[in-house]
């Protein structure tokens, strides 16, 4: 008896959708990834005019070329989110280099452009956790609380506290790397450019935690 067909995925169909020219999988695929794209443009942004701008031209690019989205290297909302990445930051870059006089030179303007990417980055990726790892994030490490103080407010126990904020950290932390990964000096992107302006950050996840131990940096508090 022959194997049933493999049901393909949501991201799949869409991009197939998208390639024979269906106005509604655009549509579909803006409903449900428009507010990511735009609320991570608008974090490296800052401006909001800009970061629906960009969330256009993204757009724009999926529908002339749904078949630079390559369904085995990751989802759509992680293409989705590189790609939004990387034309912001280019974007800032040149709105940052035409701000400062060429005589004062571009470190300080690198070195604050890859400060606010990489901070865009880590909270596009905790966004895209499930909720209760986002909201242990959110509670214990933003908000500086203690595995105690976090158990009480969620309801939970101290040790699913612990736990769910290392499984976060090791999400975060495989996430970053992947994203990483995309943006080697030299790599070639979906859209068809070469970035050699790869974002460097000395923190494995930007947290600081990139062990994933992060009861040993919140819970000594405990």
């Amino acid at each position: 008896m022959a194997a049933p067909d493999r049901i393909p995925r949501w991201d799949e169909q869409l991009q197939r959708r998208l390639a024979r020219g269906e106005e509604t999988a655009l549509g579909e695929l803006y409903d449900r990834l428009s507010p990511m794209v735009h609320g991570l443009a608008g974090r490296i942004l800052a401006d909001q005019a800009s970061a629906a701008q960009l969330t256009r031209e993204v757009f724009a690019h999926v529908w002339e070329h749904p078949e630079d989205f390559d369904p085995a290297q990751g989802s759509l909302r992680s293409w989705l989110g590189a790609l939004t990445h990387r034309r912001a930051v280019e974007r800032l870059r040149a709105r940052r280099g035409a701000e400062r006089a060429p005589e004062r030179g571009t470190g300080a303007t690198e070195e604050e452009i890859r400060a606010v990417a990489t901070a865009a980055r880590i909270q596009y990726v905790v966004d895209s956790l499930p909720q209760p790892l986002r909201e242990t994030i959110a509670v214990t490490y933003y908000d500086g609380r203690t595995y105690q103080e976090t158990a009480r407010l969620l309801g939970i126990s101290e040790q699913a506290a612990k736990q769910r904020m290392r499984l976060g950290l090791e999400l975060l932390a495989t996430e970053l790397a992947d994203e990483r990964a995309r943006q080697e000096p030299g790599a070639v992107h979906g859209d068809g450019t070469g970035d050699g302006n790869r974002d460097r950050n000395g923190n494995g996840d930007g947290t600081g935690n990139s062990d994933g131990n992060g009861d040993e940096d919140e819970g000594g508090r405990a």
